[in-house]
Parts: C-alpha cells; sequence; structure tokens
C-alpha cells in the first residue's frame, strides 16, 4: 500500500511538472529553479545539450523570446551556484585577522549591491582581483624599515634623536648625545650645539667647527671628529581618504611612504593605486603611482616621511577589467594618456593560446552596453574608457592546414598542406609505401562543408603510377594505406615436443622442417629415436571427407632427420615425438628411521616401496611403521598448476563481472547508485569467494600406506610402484594427536593409548556452534584418511583430526516465506482433493 501511495505521489508530480512546463502556454518567469532544471534534464535526455536548449525550446513550440529567456535563467542559476566558491576565492591570502574582516565585508556587500549580469558576453567581476590589491595584506612582503643599515648622510636631525659624537686622534672621546625638545646638544667644554633640523652632514660641519676651539688638532688634522645616529626618534604619520584602516600611526623616523601604506593595509577597495598623495605642511610634495612597483619594480616617489605628514588616497578614477588570455587577468586602474597597449603590459601580456589578432571589448554607453573589436594595429591609439571590459579569446582548436596518413608508408603522421597538395605528393612527402602496402585500394577520410563524413577511395598503384587523375587533398583529410599483415590473420609456426625451445615461430617463405627445428634449438636427447609429425589445415575440403588435417610424418633415427628439406606452409604444427624406449634417472628419496637414508634412482621398472626399504639397509629400531608415508610430488605439482589455474580463472570472472557493471549506461542518478550497488555486490561475492577458498581445507599429496603389511608381504597389493619424485617417510613413534578445524583450541594433545576421539576434541576446547560433527575424519600419519561411520574412527598416533565447518544457512525472506506458504497450502489442497475422491 505505502509502495502504491509512493507511486501515486510520484506520477502526481510529474503532471503537474509536465502542466507547468507545457511548450504551449510555457511562461519563464512563472517557473522556478527546479522545473528549469527538470526542463534541461529533458533536453538532455532527447540529446540536446545546453548550447542547443533554444533550439530544443523552439522545436517544442516555445516562442523565440520565451526561449531566450529560458537559457538567460540557467546561465543565471549557474552562476548563483559558483557565486560562493568566487567570493571564498577572492579571500586575500597572507592578511591580517583585521584587514581579512574589513575587506572580506566590504567584498561581502558589493556582491549584495552588484547586479549579476545577464549578457552571456558579459563577465562576473567577483572572478578577478583589482590589480595590487593584495600588495600590503601579504605576509610573505615586508615592507618595514631597515633600522640596522647606516644613517644616511641626507638624515634631518630632531629632538629625540641620539647623537653618536667619536673624537679620534690626539685627542680621545665618545659622547652619546640626545637631542633635547628644543633642538640641542650639549657636548662636554663645549656648551650647546642647536643640531635640529640639520642633516648628519650638516650637523657634522657645525659640530667640528665648534669643537676645533677646544681641540686645536682638529684644525692640523690630527684629531679627527665622527657625527653618526644613534637611536632614531619616532615620527606620526596620518593616513586619510580610502584606505583599508586609516588613522594616524607612529613610525621610526627612516620610515618611507610604502612603509606606511603596508602598516595601514594600502588602498582601500575604493582607493587609488595611481595616485597617491604625500602632504607635508599643507602641499603635495610627491605623488606614488603603484603600478611603476606592481609592473616594472620601481619605487618612484618613496619618499622618506617626516613627522606630521599626511599621505592622502583618493577614490579611483576609473577602471577596466582585462579577462581571457593574458599572463596578469585583473582590475585594472587608468589614468589620462594610457592606451590599450599598456594595460596588455599591466596585464603581463598575452599566454601562449590567446588570440592576438583583436581583442573584444565590452563597453557602456549612456544607456547600454555595446561590444566592439580593437585589431592589433588600433592598440596603441584606443584609449579605455571606465567600465570597459577587455577580453582576450584563445586559438581556435583547429588546424588550418593539417593533412595525416597513416598505415605502411614510411613516415606516417601529421603533415602540413601546400596550396594545390595531392595524394602523390602527400605520399612522396612520406617517403613512398612500404613493401607490404596494399596497393589495390586506399581510403581518404574527408570532413564536408557541413562536418559529415566522407570516404573517398583510390588505388594506390594507379595514383603513384600517373595511370589515373591525382585526387586533390583538402584541410583535414586522413589518408589511411593498409599494410597486407592487417588484412589476414597472421602467419605463424608451431613447434611442440622434444625440441629444446617450443613455441610459436614468425611465418617465412621457403621455411623447411630443418630451419624450424634448429629456430626450436635442436632435438631432446629424448626425440634421438624417433618421429616427426607435420599436421597442416587442409584447403578446400570435401564437407563429406571427414579428414581434418593433412599429416606428414618423418622418421629419426639416431638423433637424423630422414627429410629435413619438407617445405612448410603457415600454421603447419611440428610435433616431435619422443621415443618409448627413452628414460632419464628417476629418483626417489626415504627419510627417517631406515639405516641408510637418502636419495636413491629407480634401477627396474616394477621396484616397489619393499625393495627401496631394503636397498635403504631396513628399519631402525625406533621405526614407527604405521606412521610411514609416501608423498607423491608429481601429484602435488598438479594440484599446485590446478590451484593457480584456478585463481586465475577467479580474477578473470572477477575482472569480467565488474567490467560488465562499469559497462553500463550510467543514464540518470538512480541507475548509477544501482550500478554502484551491483559492483559492490560483484566485488563482494569474489572476495566471499576468495575468503571461502582460502579457509579450505588444502587436499593432501600423501598416499595412504601401511608400510607393516608391506614388509610382511613384499610385491603384494599396497606396496606401490614407486615413481620420480617420491617422498617415503618412516618416522618415529609419535606421541601426539593434532586437532584443528572447528573447535575452540586448536592445538596439539598428548596420545593416550585407547581414548577415543572425543576425548581429544574436549582436550582442543570442545566442538564450535559452526562445527559440522557428522564429518569429523582423521587422517593417519601415513596419509590414510578414515571418517565417521556410524561411531568416531580410531585415533592414533601422530593423527589429525579434522573437524569440518558447517555450511552457512542462508536467511528465508518474506518472499521466500511466502512463497513456502503458497506451496504448502497447494499441496494440502491437492492432499484434500484426492482424499474427498
Amino acid at each position: 500500500m505505502k509502495r502504491v501511495i509512493l507511486w501515486l505521489f510520484v506520477m502526481s508530480l510529474m503532471v503537474s511538472v509536465q502542466a507547468q512546463t507545457n511548450p504551449a502556454n510555457i511562461k519563464v518567469d512563472d517557473l522556478t529553479d527546479a522545473q528549469i532544471e527538470q526542463y534541461v534534464k529533458r533536453a538532455e535526455l532527447m540529446g540536446y545539450s545546453e548550447s542547443q536548449l533554444d533550439g530544443f525550446a523552439r522545436a517544442q513550440g516555445v516562442s523565440a523570446v520565451e526561449a531566450q529567456k529560458l537559457k538567460d535563467r540557467l546561465q543565471k542559476i549557474k552562476r548563483n551556484k559558483q557565486q560562493p566558491k568566487n567570493l571564498d576565492a577572492r579571500q586575500p591570502a597572507g592578511n591580517t585577522t583585521t584587514g581579512r574582516q574589513v575587506n572580506g565585508a566590504a567584498q561581502q556587500d558589493s556582491v549584495k549591491n552588484k547586479k549579476l549580469p545577464q549578457d552571456s558576453l558579459e563577465i562576473d567581476e567577483n572572478k578577478l582581483k583589482v590589480f595590487g590589491s593584495d600588495l600590503f595584506k601579504n605576509s610573505e612582503i615586508t615592507f618595514e624599515p631597515n633600522l640596522r643599515m647606516a644613517t644616511p648622510s641626507s638624515y634631518i636631525i630632531g629632538p629625540d634623536d641620539e647623537i653618536l659624537l667619536d673624537i679620534s686622534g690626539d685627542n680621545e672621546a665618545s659622547y652619546k648625545l640626545p637631542v633635547s625638545p628644543d633642538g640641542n646638544i650639549t657636548v662636554e667644554y663645549v656648551g650647546k650645539i642647536a643640531v635640529s633640523g640639520l642633516s648628519v652632514s650638516a650637523a657634522k660641519n657645525k659640530i667640528q667647527s665648534r669643537l676645533s676651539s677646544t681641540y686645536p688638532a682638529i684644525r692640523s688634522g690630527n684629531t679627527h671628529v665622527d657625527v653618526n645616529i644613534g637611536n632614531i626618534r619616532s615620527i606620526r604619520i596620518t593616513l586619510t581618504g580610502a584606505v583599508t584602516k586609516p588613522g594616524t600611526y607612529t613610525l621610526p623616523s627612516l620610515a618611507t611612504v610604502f612603509n606606511a601604506l603596508y602598516a595601514s593595509g594600502g588602498p582601500g577597495e575604493n582607493g587609488t593605486y595611481r595616485q597617491i598623495q604625500v602632504i607635508r605642511n599643507n602641499q603635495v610634495v610627491t605623488t606614488i603611482d603603484l603600478y611603476d612597483f606592481l609592473a616594472n619594480g620601481i619605487q618612484r616617489g618613496n619618499i622618506r616621511l617626516q613627522d606630521q605628514d599626511i599621505i592622502h588616497i583618493p577614490v579611483y578614477g576609473s577602471r577596466v577589467q582585462f579577462e581571457g588570455e593574458v599572463k596578469r587577468p585583473a582590475i585594472f586602474e587608468t589614468v589620462s594618456g594610457e592606451s590599450l597597449l599598456d594595460l596588455v603590459k599591466y596585464a603581463g601580456g598575452f599566454s601562449e593560446d590567446a588570440y592576438t589578432a583583436k581583442i573584444k571589448v565590452l563597453q557602456k554607453t549612456d544607456k547600454e552596453r555595446s561590444v566592439k573589436d580593437i585589431y592589433a594595429d588600433q592598440f596603441a591609439d584606443y584609449s579605455p574608457k571606465a567600465g570597459d571590459q577587455f577580453i582576450v579569446e584563445p586559438i581556435l582548436e583547429r588546424f588550418a592546414n593539417r593533412i595525416s596518413i597513416l598505415g605502411a608508408v614510411f613516415r606516417p603522421g601529421l603533415y602540413g598542406m601546400e596550396p594545390g597538395m595531392t595524394l602523390k605528393q602527400l605520399i612522396e612527402q612520406a617517403d613512398g609505401v612500404r613493401e607490404d602496402a596494399f596497393l589495390e585500394r586506399g581510403i581518404i577520410n574527408r570532413l564536408r562543408a557541413d562536418n559529415t563524413a566522407e570516404l573517398i577511395n583510390f588505388n594506390v598503384r594507379e595514383v603513384l603510377a600517373g595511370t589515373v587523375a591525382d585526387i586533390p587533398l583538402k584541410r583535414e583529410d586522413k589518408v589511411e594505406i593498409a599494410s597486407i599483415f592487417d588484412l589476414r590473420d597472421e602467419y605463424k609456426f608451431t613447434v611442440q615436443g622434444e625440441v629444446r625451445l617450443p613455441g610459436d615461430f614468425p611465418f617465412a617463405s621457403n621455411a623447411t622442417l630443418g630451419d624450424l627445428i634448429q629456430k626450436a634449438g635442436g632435438l631432446n636427447e629424448a626425440a634421438k629415436n624417433a618421429r616427426i609429425e607435420i599436421a597442416r589445415r587442409l584447403k578446400n575440403r570435401d564437407v563429406s571427407d571427414p579428414s581434418s588435417s593433412q599429416t606428414i610424418q618423418v622418421d629419426i633415427k639416431d638423433g637424423i632427420v630422414s627429410d629435413l628439406n619438407v617445405e612448410l606452409q603457415p600454421y603447419d604444427v611440428i610435433t616431435v615425438l619422443g621415443d618409448a624406449g627413452f628414460r632419464t634417472q628417476r629418483q626417489v628419496k626415504i627419510e627417517g628411521e631406515v639405516l641408510f637414508p637418502g636419495i636413491y634412482t629407480i634401477s627396474r621398472e616394477d621396484e616397489r616401496i619393499s625393495d627401496i626399504i631394503k636397498r635403504a639397509g631396513g628399519l631402525t629400531s625406533y621405526a614407527y611403521t604405521e606412521g610411514a608415508s609416501l608423498k607423491r610430488t608429481g601429484v602435488s605439482k598438479l594440484k599446485a598448476e590446478e590451484k593457480k589455474e584456478k585463481e586465475r580463472l577467479k580474477k578473470e570472472m572477477a575482472k569480467d563481472s565488474v567490467e560488465e557493471v562499469e559497462s553500463e549506461d550510467e543514464f540518470d542518478k538512480e541507475t548509477t547508485a544501482v550500478n554502484a550497488n551491483a559492483k559492490n555486490s560483484a566485488l563482494a561475492k569474489v572476495s566471499q569467494q576468495q575468503g571461502a577458498s582460502s579457509t579450505e581445507i588444502e587436499p593432501s599429496d600423501l598416499v595412504g600406506i601401511e608400510l607393516n603389511k608391506i614388509l610382511i608381504n613384499p610385491h603384494q597389493r599396497g606396496d606401490l610402484l614407486v615413481l620420480d619424485g617420491d617422498i617415503i617417510t618412516v618416522p618415529k613413534e609419535l606421541e601426539t594427536v593434532k586437532v584443528m578445524g572447528e573447535v575452540l583450541n586448536p592445538n596439539n594433545v598428548v596420545y593416550v593409548k585407547g581414548k577415543s576421539l572425543k576425548y581429544y576434541v574436549n582436550q582442543a576446547g570442545g566442538f564450535t556452534d559452526n562445527a559440522l560433527k557428522k564429518r569429523v575424519f582423521v587422517q593417519y600419519a601415513n596419509g590414510a584418511v578414515k571418517g565417521k561411520d556410524g561411531a568416531y574412527p580410531e585415533v592414533k598416533p601422530g593423527a589429525e583430526i579434522v573437524v569440518p565447518k558447517r555450511a552457512p544457512r542462508e536467511k528465508m525472506n518474506v518472499q521466500a516465506w511466502v512463497g513456502l506458504g503458497t506451496g504448502i497450502a497447494s499441496l494440502a489442497a491437492i492432499i484434500v482433493s484426492l482424499l474427498r475422491n
């Protein structure tokens, strides 16, 4: 019932949306943003992109006016979604906390008061910064005065400065003399000297002149006078106008204008960067243009400040916006006399992908906006106007003269098309066709004027010979000349059997049997007296003929092939058979409680376990015959190869299942979620299978033998023939029993004669809840296995008790229970009907 109600609600909602977006009476102004986005999705489902939205609307019967409104609304929705990111991008890096708060608040206010442009050509100003806005807000750039440098000789001395006076030569004396508020210093034996308002060099001359009356050696040069500045005074500077943090600042007397601007955070949002004024005694003593420093690194007008100086930052006069393919897009301030060429220099010049033939400018008139193209020869003459928005467009992603040639030519690749260039000329530029070129047919892939594809075929041989008319080429032509090897299966030979290097070999004309045997490294010793079979494909086989291939036999005697000159054909399979009488030495290993353990070579084809025991000197007195075992390493190798192949198949299945899910069409969000769940399920299933396989009990390569019976009745049943790689182990009597699998504490338990299997399980903590008790089995030390047959099997020394795990039971869902109940009810109805009848 809930699903039915939910379905009805969704259907009613879709009907209402469709009714509101009916093309016959659509009003874009009455639609919400969600309905606009839903309309766009419908267009995308029918193969229309966002740029083709107006065409889709017109095709649905929407008027041209409403179609344009629809497109403008979509652009506005996209800009509104991007607006928070743009605001974050404008936050200056490395500013002080106060500066960030002030600047951020100003930006938010400007965004609130600014209407977003409706014209698709307009640029969102929030994306760009004012050129130089982060100069004095970057903590990595410190405009602070260097107080450790030598005091300049032009420095003007004032109250609170400290003068260092050093007298050396015939007379020696040193003084630290503070400048008093009235501008004087007091020198011992000389008196007061007025130095306020004097430069360092002027003060030195005056002090030296006054000291000469006290120290006559100064006139003769035997005594020298040095004057330096120690501690410098502080000055108070006032910043007014459009400053980030206006006010009065106390700075060292060595501070410059840039130091003061840095202390105040520089020009504010509306402050000028081109005409910063320094006012001293109610007169403008200098005007600073920060663009000299920003663009060229020149600090023109950066004078040293004096006490009570005023730095005034007026509001900007004219700003323009520069965006697109320039190295430094920003909002720039312009002054009278500057041209567009100057702005290009401020913007760092064009980028590598810029279309430099012209710049598009969006101008503001008294009534409306206008668009104008300024060509390269007009850059130096165009004077930017306030509000201009300059856009440097990128070059087109296309080639004016590109053609290409691929396939069986010596130099395939891209080429530049010259006027009047033909197909033959292009092939000659590619150094001609290769020897394996298919000369009967080539293809030219050409784009028509409407960008639809067209194929033009030609005969390569006739074009090169000039017997047919040459074909003029056009821009974006792609010439393909195939190789004969691309048009057929790859020819090859296969060599297998008793050769040193079996495998596949490439086809070569006139190849013989001797050539291929030599390429395969020659014959093995096992083929010394054998034969070779050459299996050849049948051509034009009669369907009534049961033969599937042609076989050619060649004999080998004493390592000499009777006919090495048999000419081979493509796809021949050469099999070098072995000699039935050839045998390599085969060995078995016997270890443990025998007199002479070691490796023994099998001397007879019918040699058995008892024979090997006898050759090893028999058993020692400590031998435990019931625990003796035979290990077949050849079986383990085969099992290892089978396991490796299974793992490979599992990985391929997992890869195929995941790729199948990933290749599904992600049409909408719901489909994407389904695909993701399916992919996760596939991966989980594969990992579950792999996890299950990792917990499976590995099959044993031990062969259960009864050595005591073998030694009593040799060469009888159970006395197996030994094979190459066999390992016979005769242990000492074992005193433990291993318990593993689904028990609480798998471990080794001390063997107690006469105890049952349950005793050893209890010693290991007992069964777990997942134990499959009915399938408990015992593997004895000799490799023999015995399961539960009514009663638990007997336990012997060295045995392993294995408790398998019960298979997991799947929980029945509601549908399963309903199906089960339906089946039971149907069965009951059938039984009742039969009983009544």
